[in-house]
């Protein structure tokens, strides 16, 4: 097993380019199966996630090869329509194929999802839609079984909360399917858009993206296309979040600030200066941090992939704020971590009540969950002495190279072997 090993006191100032957005680009892979033919998506990150989607879509049937951050799919021969369990368990984002397999062969057979331990995320919203759509679905015995047997045909589809993945799924069985589909209440974010341009490019045909009414007209076929992942913003805060703690300047590339707006806002108010490029945002920090309130909601609102990252800054910010999660349930397992640090953080329900304190201390923690680990190495930064962080997994499943970028902005930060 890894761990990182971070000694803090280091300051950070240089430049990092972020990978593509981990949470497009694995919905982008599987839309690819709708096509026959080969689909080639650039920009795609090198982590553990994006494996185990390929091996997830190479069981369906479809061939995966990479060069650089290129990845190509080809789709031509999909010859199963069951995602199993070992593949699924490792990662959540599998349960997205439903969508393109009800649409490709009109059966899928898809294992109930793992991932991250941050809630219940349940996919009711996912099946209701689908079964909107004319899917007929049964669940027993970890699987999920969806047959389209007499088509998949357009429906008007209300969300009840504009969940990105249910969103996702739709969008690819919607676009296969006959007729007419509209989506209200969809999920806006920019991996959702990322996911439509690429889907328009085969010959879907949606409007609508960016906003919370989304209209389809199905098409009979796709082909296959070219596409370039949209830069990863979380990836971008993070690395934005590091270089206020440490004081910058630090420039992040790769990321287009519009999908940034609110992150920046509370940087801003945070006492961070900020300036923004096409395609850069750089900060540095001169004054002390400042207490600021956040609350987590759905794009445009504040990210909950940005949450924990907050916090960090918070635990050793000027006075005391209030941290709302209100997207996932189970998102504050990172406050027992950082509190090993020294963070002086009290949960209630899905409220966290932060007050600053002068300093962190290095200790030994454990990674609670992607975001909450790339967190835990950034409090790592600026504690007095070393802080290990266990369970590293997590974060490699989400983050390319997160540590030789770390260090090539000056922090001291190495992967070492360690013992479970």
């Amino acid at each position: 097993m890894q761990s990182i090993l971070v000694t803090g006191g280091n300051s950070l100032a240089g430049s990092v380019t972020v990978s593509g957005a981990k949470n497009s680009g694995l919905k982008l892979m599987a839309a690819a199966l709708l096509a026959p033919g080969v689909t080639t998506i650039s920009n795609m990150p090198d982590i553990a996630d994006v494996e185990t989607m390929s091996e997830v879509i190479a069981g369906l049937g479809a061939m995966v090869s990479r060069d650089g951050d290129k990845l190509s799919i080809d789709a031509t021969n999909i010859d199963s329509f069951e995602a199993p369990y070992e593949m699924v368990a490792k990662m959540r984002a599998s349960i997205i194929v439903l969508g393109p397999l009800l649409g490709r062969l009109g059966r899928a057979r898809v294992a109930m999802p793992g991932g991250c331990n941050i809630g219940s995320r349940k996919i009711d919203l996912h099946l209701r839609g689908l079964a909107q759509l004319g899917a007929e679905i049964t669940s027993g015995h970890g699987f999920i079984e969806a047959t389209a047997p007499y088509g998949m045909r357009g429906a008007t589809i209300i969300l009840d909360f504009p969940s990105v993945g249910a969103t996702e799924n739709l969008l690819m069985a919607g676009a296969a399917a006959q007729g007419t589909t509209v989506i209200e209440n969809a999920a806006r974010e920019p991996e959702i858009q990322d996911l439509i341009a690429m889907l328009n490019s085969m010959g879907a045909k949606i409007e609508g993206s960016g906003t919370s009414t989304v209209i389809i007209e199905g098409v009979s076929s796709f082909s296959p296309t070219r596409h370039a992942v949209v830069g990863d913003r979380i990836e971008a805060g993070t690395f934005l979040a590091a270089g206020v703690l440490c004081g910058g300047p630090v420039t992040v590339n790769g990321v287009n600030p519009e999908h940034l707006e609110l992150v920046l806002a509370k940087l801003r108010a945070a006492g961070a200066e900020v300036t923004t490029g096409p395609d850069s945002v750089t900060v540095s920090r001169s004054a002390p941090l400042r207490a600021v309130d956040v609350a987590t909601l759905p794009y445009p609102g504040f990210p909950t992939d940005m949450q924990p990252q907050f916090m960090t800054l918070m635990a050793v910010a000027d006075g005391t704020c209030v941290i709302t999660e209100n997207v996932f349930e189970s998102r504050f397992m990172f406050a027992d971590e950082v509190g090993r640090m020294g963070a002086d953080i009290a949960i209630e329900g899905h409220r966290a009540l932060v007050k600053g304190v002068q300093g962190l201390s290095g200790a030994p923690v454990k990674s609670p969950d992607l975001r909450g680990g790339a967190a835990l190495v950034l409090a790592g930064l600026i504690a007095e002495g070393q802080t290990t962080v266990g369970d590293i997994h997590h974060i490699l499943r989400g983050y390319e190279a997160f540590v030789p970028k770390l260090a090539a902005l000056g922090a001291n930060v190495e992967l070492i072997e360690s013992e479970e």
